[in-house]
């Protein structure tokens, strides 16, 4: 019979007893189960709610049966509704009337919701590292290829040169904003739920603040009600994968087209690449494309949650019962995806003369020949269309803007004059672009100090949460 059955005449089915059971997905936060249940007898002792001798008892059992489940030799039962019931049914095997002492002051709906908060802060904190050890891969590629040229775009046609380097920083970006979104979502966990017991409170004189002090939370959940049902930590921490799952599809997405003959900007190493049972020449990048067709169950976890919380009375409904499969998912997810993509940057061989020779294509000097005749006092839109024309006659004639004439240019304007055709060379157009942001030397040198910087402050704030963990 479940610890519940007190009331009941009849116990659960197989069947109900089945798909009632949370066991199979929450047994992983074992670790932070029983350092909940150890800060709350330690609590339930200092304020003379129990024995000391109970207390000892009680924490010398939950270590033995952590080393146990730690070793694989834990005696999981099929019956067990979750690992709250599965470990207290177990300690009160061992220790008698002491283990039953334990529920004294809590709910499960408070246990359950302080071993996921608990448990989150940890994998949040890992994701973050690998978020941090990602970015660091991105910027030591930039600096090794700063100086490499290739075309920008936009609508996937050509549009004005840039630096390898800037490309790659973009995403640095992207994975910074990422990392302050998993760093939120670990904040929004950072609250301890226990004491809320089932929904109401207790009668019996706890003293939460020390439980939030032995578990390493910062902050008490102040509303009892609202502590045993809050979600919001966990579409927090959903939403924050499911943004990084996305930018890393965007990146798997480029990686996958400039692998292709077509482009043939990089060749992705034998590790992070698969062959065809049927072509022998082929060379897959399906490691890219798992992190790009991970990001729709990453997206799905985090609309299952916002489906399952739209409709939900105060305060526990078994329906919460579904908020640790997806997160948990996500959270394993997108660490592997980011570990993977890490892998698959630092190993790929990168092409430069397939991209350099690509930004002599596509006429990405065009925006600059038009700001030439600006600066000697036409108006853009005048420019724009004289240099389109420009552009029509490369077109018809099958050539580049470096092979017309300086008659060809006058021919449109008188404005045009010898030294228009500095403004063709690439490298000089891709230099000039200084203004903050900017692909230019000096606003890519400033540029790469203020990502140092950025992924400075990472660095400590992940090594001051391993800290506070440990």
């Amino acid at each position: 019979m479940a610890l519940w059955s007190g009331r009941f005449t009849a116990s659960a089915n197989e069947f109900t007893q089945r798909f009632g059971a949370s066991l199979p997905v929450d047994k992983r936060m074992y670790k932070q189960d029983i350092a909940g249940s150890k800060a709350h007898a330690t609590m339930l002792s200092e304020q003379g709610i129990i024995s000391h001798d109970d207390a000892e008892k009680i924490c010398t059992g939950l270590d033995d049966i952590e080393r146990e489940i730690t070793k694989g030799t834990f005696p999981f039962d099929i019956n067990d509704e979750d690992i709250h019931m599965s470990i207290e049914k177990q300690l009160i095997a061992r220790i008698g009337e002491a283990g039953a002492r334990l529920h004294t002051g809590r709910s499960r709906n408070d246990q359950v919701i302080c071993d996921t908060r608990l448990y989150l802060k940890s994998r949040i904190s890992n994701v973050m590292r690998a978020n941090y050890q990602f970015s660091r891969v991105l910027e030591k590629l930039a600096h090794e290829k700063q100086h490499v040229i290739i075309p920008g775009y936009t609508h996937m046609q050509h549009a004005q040169p840039v630096y390898l380097a800037h490309h790659l920083l973009a995403y640095v970006w992207m994975l910074s904003r990422d990392f302050k979104r998993l760093h939120h979502s670990y904040e929004a966990a950072d609250c301890n739920p226990l004491g809320a017991a089932a929904l109401a409170g207790t009668t019996y004189p706890l003293d939460r603040q020390r439980t939030t002090d032995l578990l390493g939370f910062s902050a008490v959940c102040e509303n009892s009600l609202d502590a045993v049902s809050d979600r919001d930590f966990v579409l927090d921490t959903l939403y924050a994968c499911s943004v990084s799952a996305m930018h890393l599809s965007r990146l798997a997405e480029e990686l996958i087209m400039w692998s292709t003959q077509e482009f043939g900007f990089i060749e992705l190493s034998d590790t992070f690449s698969t062959g065809s049972s049927i072509m022998p020449q082929k060379k897959n990048p399906d490691f890219a494309e798992l992190v790009r067709g991970k990001t729709g169950r990453t997206v799905g976890n985090l609309v299952s949650l916002l489906v399952t919380m739209k409709a939900l009375p105060l305060a526990y409904n078994k329906d919460l019962q579904e908020d640790k499969q997806g997160v948990f998912d996500s959270l394993d997810t997108i660490y592997d995806c980011l570990t993977c993509m890490a892998g698959m940057i630092s190993s790929m061989t990168i092409h430069e003369d397939a991209m350099e020779r690509q930004a002599y294509t596509g006429h990405l000097a065009a925006t600059d020949v038009a700001d030439y005749l600006v600066k000697k006092g036409m108006a853009f839109r005048d420019a724009h269309r004289i240099v389109g024309h420009l552009v029509l006659l490369c077109e018809q004639r099958g050539c580049a803007l470096t092979d017309l004439s300086l008659a060809d240019f006058k021919a449109q304007s008188s404005l045009f004059e010898e030294n228009v055709m500095h403004e063709l060379d690439i490298p000089s157009i891709v230099r000039a672009r200084n203004s903050r942001g900017g692909t230019g030397d000096k606003a890519l040198a400033y540029q790469f100090n203020v990502v140092k910087d950025v992924l400075h402050q990472q660095e400590e704030l992940l090594n001051a949460l391993t800290r506070s963990v440990s």
